[in-house]
């Protein structure tokens, strides 16, 4: 049984990964960590295992790598989708993948690595990487209110947090959210965050009426 540790402060890559890997068989989530310090006490707690590490926690990444060697573990390191990893860098670690990726290519990644092989996913050769009409449509379909939601979506914002951010009530959200669902065939908020994140025109989109949404309420 391969087990694994889920590092990462975006609750919604957490749950979605999470749940991912957890329908196979071979898979054990043994730890979800959202910061450095729970993290350090996951791995020294649970040794051997596979650390899946987003470089969004801003860890000192040397002092992450001695960490995992010490507790007999493998890591795979999680970049933005518009990150570029350094060659030097990538060959730190066990595995490198982006945001993006798809959940057979994690799980692929995951066997790979516990079987001591190195893993790492080119952003240039992630399919969502190249023409993305899916993401383009529903991005021109939603209005700019609707991105804001979704940027808060993806964030792991509630409906009463996106309310008050937005200075609404949360039932007008949760209208919102309907017609969101519509426009890009998801059914629930959970999908619809993988959707987002898994469409990078459509990610960018809403990463920039996020950045607005901020400058705004500055």
């Amino acid at each position: 049984m391969n087990r694994i540790i889920l590092a990462d402060n975006q609750a919604i890559f957490r749950a979605g990964a999470a749940r991912t890997l957890s329908l196979e068989e071979d898979m054990r989530i043994v730890a979800q960590c959202e910061d450095a310090a729970k993290l350090y006490v996951a791995i020294d707690g649970l040794r051997g295992s596979v650390v899946i590490v987003s470089s969004s926690l801003r860890l000192d990444l040397k002092d992450l790598l001695l960490r995992t060697q010490e507790a007999g573990s493998r890591t795979i390191f999680v970049a933005e989708n518009s990150e570029l990893v350094a060659e030097e860098l990538a060959e730190l670690f066990d595995g490198v993948l982006h945001r993006n990726v798809s959940g057979t290519v994690l799980a692929d990644c995951v066997r790979r690595v516990t079987r001591g092989q190195r893993f790492v996913q080119r952003a240039n050769v992630t399919t969502m990487q190249g023409a993305d009409s899916v993401g383009a449509r529903v991005r021109d379909r939603l209005t700019p209110k609707e991105m804001q939601i979704v940027a808060l979506i993806v964030q792991g914002c509630k409906n009463k947090d996106i309310a008050q951010q937005l200075g609404t009530k949360e039932q007008v959200i949760k209208n919102y959210l309907r017609s969101i669902y519509d426009k890009s065939g998801v059914s629930d908020r959970l999908e619809l965050a993988l959707f987002t994140i898994h469409h990078r025109v459509l990610a960018e989109a809403a990463a920039k009426a996020g950045h607005l949404l901020q400058m705004k309420s500055a």
